[in-house]
């Protein structure tokens, strides 16, 4: 065992790397409109670097898993920062779209072996009782890559430039990887790798078992789409949309833009070490908090795109992206559950496959509202407004599967419980549950009521008739 302190020093290493990723994944938020003039091109077309930087993040979850679980965070970290600082070092100097294209799929795939490293790292070095209170921590820390991502980097943008800034940023990546291989405690031994064919499909095999038994818990899918539901607008608009639709659709500066992005990463970053501590203490409210948010945030976009026209008022659109933000600290939750209803080999690979759900949404949020732009006629406000019907519709869809499994979740944990199985939370009856937990309870309090009531007169085998 490590010493605490060396497990700090170790943590906060680590999330180093996830701030610089958080950071390099969202810069484009404020560098949208520059990025369409340095490389002469449509909102469809912009909204590709999306679906190649977050397509290969996503596509990379579950192998990142894998290989965390193989190798161990501290040699994933390493290759995470280096492959994300060459990456964004190409698109700092690149001329051509292609060529940044190819930049922003390189960087998604460093992005993707970051998190859920930290979250492995994390889960192996703290006890459980702690681990809600890191992982907030963790995604607070990268939400100051998120503000650092804002205002400060247009200020940048507009002050140096183009290639200085994001060759700065991609130094700062390659001083991580050192910091990790310093910092970092592992002791993952490395796996010999597979040398022939046999061996080859025996590890293949052994992968879709990892990958099958993940997803079979009805916990784990849970996560996924709880992920899917918060993360859905807060991504897409934080990554890529918000500085366009604030700019363009509701008329601030390209300063006010920044200010207002970094105002919800903000309320954001105040919020995850609650959030964290709530769910911690109290894992019942896991999911209703994360229902929560996406009503909040679906309720926002309705009244924006139906009530307020083509030019909505700035102070609702602030305080809509306060609360759109907030849906990064609510899909933390998706992590708890994957802890809760997984064991310690597939954590990794539970944990990838939950993180998935909230960049497929957003790739879906963002390459609709690059689909609807184009068609409508470039970016103007009124189209803007009918673009971000998108959002509403995909979170939506996904905040009703998240009703679906947490019914069907409570079903299997109620049914667990019954049968004197240890589950990470106890399950209370209520009316929305699935029918069979119902029926469950019905009978339960009829049994209740039945062993009260008093007893028959002549009844002499003190039984109730």
């Amino acid at each position: 065992m490590i010493s605490a302190r060396r497990a700090l020093r170790g943590w906060a290493a680590a999330v180093s790397v996830y701030l610089l990723a958080v950071f390099h994944r969202s810069s484009l938020g404020v560098a949208g409109l520059l990025a369409e003039q340095r490389f002469g091109i449509t909102p469809a077309q912009l909204s590709v670097f999306v679906l190649m930087q977050i397509g290969v993040y996503a596509a990379m979850q579950v192998p990142t898993g894998i290989l965390v679980d193989r190798y161990g965070p501290r040699r994933m970290l390493v290759v995470a920062a280096t492959v994300m600082g060459l990456a964004q070092l190409l698109f700092a100097v690149v001329p051509s779209y292609p060529a940044a294209l190819a930049a922003r799929a390189m960087l998604g795939c460093g992005d993707a072996l970051t998190f859920v490293s930290v979250l492995r790292y994390t889960a192996g070095r703290f006890p459980a009782r702690r681990y809600s209170v890191f992982v907030a921590l963790t995604s607070m820390v990268g939400t100051v890559g998120n503000v650092l991502a804002t205002l400060p980097l247009a200020l940048l943008l507009r002050s140096v430039g183009w290639g200085t800034s994001f060759a700065g940023a991609a130094s700062l990546s390659l001083l991580a990887a050192v910091g990790v291989w310093t910092l970092l405690p592992d002791g993952t031994p490395v796996r010999r790798v597979p040398r022939d064919v046999t061996e080859l499909r025996m590890a293949g095999l052994s992968v879709r078992r990892r990958i099958r038994a993940a997803w079979q818990l009805p916990g784990t899918r849970l996560g996924f789409w709880v992920h899917f539901a918060s993360m859905a607008s807060a991504t897409a608009f934080g990554v890529l949309w918000g500085g366009p639709y604030l700019e363009k659709g509701v008329g601030f500066g390209a300063a006010g833009a920044g200010a207002v992005l970094m105002t919800g990463v903000a309320a954001s970053t105040i919020a995850s070490p609650l959030v964290g501590s709530l769910i911690g203490r109290h894992p019942a409210v896991r999911v209703p908090l994360s229902l929560g948010v996406c009503a909040a945030t679906i309720a926002g976009w309705l009244v924006t795109v139906l009530a307020f026209g083509d030019t909505p008022p700035k102070a609702w659109i602030v305080v809509l992206f306060v609360v759109m933000m907030l849906g990064g600290p609510a899909s933390m939750v998706a992590f708890a559950l994957a802890r809760d209803y997984n064991r310690a080999h597939t954590l990794g690979t539970a944990s990838g496959v939950v993180n998935v759900g909230g960049f497929v949404a957003a790739i879906a949020v963002s390459l609709g509202i690059g689909w609807v732009l184009d068609l409508a006629g470039g970016t103007t406000p009124r189209n803007l407004r009918l673009a971000a019907a998108v959002a509403i519709v995909v979170q939506t869809a996904g905040a009703v599967r998240v009703g679906i499994w947490y019914r069907r979740v409570r079903a299997v944990v109620h049914q667990q419980e019954l049968a004197g199985e240890p589950v990470p939370v106890h399950v209370v009856p209520r009316p929305w549950d699935a029918p069979p937990l119902r029926a469950r309870a019905a009978a339960r309090r009829r049994l209740s009521r039945t062993a009260r009531s008093p007893r028959s007169p002549g009844c002499t085998t003190g039984r109730n008739p």
